[in-house]
């Protein structure tokens, strides 16, 4: 089967098509054939080798993580899925890529696919809504009449978190440019920065909650907006210890990111701010809820750009640009088929 394979880590890194065997699957997993692959920017930091010390992948391995598709194959004790079920999940992490003809997912990663959605939309939604949910729902326990700061409103996570915010009843607010201003009230921001004309930190206060996606000092400007026994919740970084240990690393790594985190921690502190990092898991339980939020209209997804197959390489590139409103989907399929 044809798949887009990391064969060396760099800048740039070596990623190629090549042909490589059809998957073959355990007792837990279904075998996809894959219609449409969303991609995110950790897709292109992981080429990079930004996340060598935390993700462990066996080169040559195939790119990719959010995938929709049909299911083709079932493991002897899958009992969610059947043949012809139409999935979308996130096999982020797991070792294994979604940039291929076929893609082996575990059942518990895995969610039927919403079916007011076709494919493409349904592939550009695990990575930015898991992330959203296990932010906002799991780590900070967002609640109605909280106000959340979701900076780059406009980007693929910015659009989907901004309406999941709004959802669960939050006020929210967002910078963006001024091109995209009216896009993000669409979603539901309530107090929109034009970046190009202020600075966020001196406009917005009394945040409950920042969700921290913005590198550079992002993070430690944020701090300014927050009230007291508040949270920032980092999808960027610093990794703390907590994140260490979760992980199983070693003595040295933990030290190491206790070292980098220890800055932002104690300016937090300083302010009763609570700091944390997090890092998105796969969760099909998660995904099903997700999936009636859409089915029902509640949140809809954001597409910026539909890329074939064989054009992966340069939809990486246009991702890496940062220009993109919502997500980039690459069709692996032709079919239109819900």
């Amino acid at each position: 089967m044809k798949a887009l394979v990391l064969k060396r880590y760099g800048k740039p890194a070596q990623i190629e098509f090549a042909n490589i065997p059809k998957p073959v699957i355990k007792a837990n997993e279904i075998l996809v054939q894959v219609y449409a692959v969303g991609l995110n920017p950790i897709d292109y930091m992981i080429a990079k080798g930004a996340f060598k010390p935390i993700i462990k992948l066996q080169l040559p391995v195939t790119m990719g993580s959010d995938l929709s598709g049909i299911v083709v194959g079932v493991g002897d004790s899958v009992t969610r899925f059947k043949l012809g079920d139409a999935i979308f999940a996130s096999i982020f992490d797991l070792g294994t890529g979604a940039l291929a003809e076929f893609a082996v997912v575990p059942e518990s990663a895995a969610a039927i696919k919403p079916k007011n959605l076709d494919f493409v939309q349904a592939a550009s939604i695990p990575m930015v809504a898991l992330t959203s949910w296990q932010a906002l729902k799991e780590r900070a326990h967002l609640q109605p009449g909280q106000k959340v700061f979701i900076p780059a409103g406009a980007g693929g996570i910015g659009t989907f978190a901004i309406q999941l915010a709004k959802y669960l009843g939050a006020k929210v607010g967002t910078t963006t440019s001024t091109a995209n201003v009216g896009l993000v009230q669409r979603l539901g921001a309530d107090e929109v920065v034009d970046y190009k004309q202020q600075e966020f930190e001196d406009v917005l206060q009394g945040y409950d909650l920042v969700l921290g996606t913005i590198r550079g000092d992002g993070i430690e400007k944020s701090l300014r907006i927050l009230k007291p026994k508040s949270k920032i919740v980092s999808l960027i970084g610093p990794p703390d210890v907590a994140f260490a240990r979760s992980r199983g690393m070693n003595a040295l790594m933990k030290l190491v990111f206790w070292l980098i985190s220890s800055k932002i921690i104690r300016h937090a502190k300083n302010r009763d701010i609570e700091y944390s990092f997090m890092f998105v898991h796969p969760d099909g339980h998660q995904l099903t809820e997700i999936g009636k939020l859409l089915d029902s209209g509640h949140i809809h997804p954001v597409i910026d750009k539909v890329f074939p197959f064989n054009q992966t390489k340069e939809a990486l590139a246009y991702l890496e640009e940062g220009r993109a409103k919502g997500k980039v989907v690459v069709k692996i399929n032709d079919s239109d088929a819900l």
